[in-house]
């Protein structure tokens, strides 16, 4: 059973299962976003008490307090204990895109120019992480949602707003890889 899970997967098995859980969430009136359980977080904290937008029950949300633990356990579970051994293969274009960006390929998932705590100490690093926190925030809020809120609940529920949301994410996202992304690595 272990070697089964630890095999890659069919792409297509995680969207059947995103529509299995979509069609639960539907029929038991509930909605998915992610981006949702930091603000049960604050309103679990007392926030509703100064800021009015955390004043809600937030226990009626403890079903996706679950979900986020889940997604926590589960990330330890399967890049501690299922992980492929096996060096990540990329493609020969992507190893070039990444070294126009100073990024080198040493195998693993993440890059060591962006993830360790080395880069941690260099003022760039945390400029980059400070605002694009600010803006991913500032964004989920005026969006009035994250990616998989729009992207899973909210088209699947036929919301125009959704729609309207995974467009303006989709142009954001282009632009960052095309415009501001080589800018910002090659300074």
């Amino acid at each position: 059973m272990l070697e089964l899970i630890k095999q890659p997967w069919p792409w297509y098995f995680s969207g059947f299962m995103i529509v299995v859980i979509m069609l639960l969430l539907v029929f038991w009136g509930k909605s998915f976003g992610f981006s949702a359980n930091l603000r049960n977080l604050c309103a679990m904290a007392g926030a509703g008490r100064k800021v009015k937008f955390f004043d809600f029950d937030w226990k009626s949300q403890q079903w996706n307090l679950l979900f986020l633990v889940g997604a926590i356990i589960g990330g330890f579970i399967s890049s501690h204990y299922l992980s492929d051994p096996n060096e990540l293969q990329l493609s020969a274009t992507t190893i070039k895109d990444l070294k126009q960006l100073n990024i080198s390929f040493n195998g693993e998932l993440n890059p060591t120019e962006l993830f360790s705590l080395q880069t941690l100490t260099e003022p760039k690093t945390i400029f980059l992480l400070l605002f694009g926190g600010i803006l991913v925030g500032f964004g989920s809020r005026y969006a009035g949602g994250c990616t998989s809120g729009h992207a899973i609940s909210g088209l699947s529920n036929f919301q125009f707003p959704s729609l309207l949301a995974i467009i303006g994410f989709f142009i954001g996202g282009l632009l960052m890889t095309f415009f501001f992304m080589p800018y910002l690595f090659k300074i």
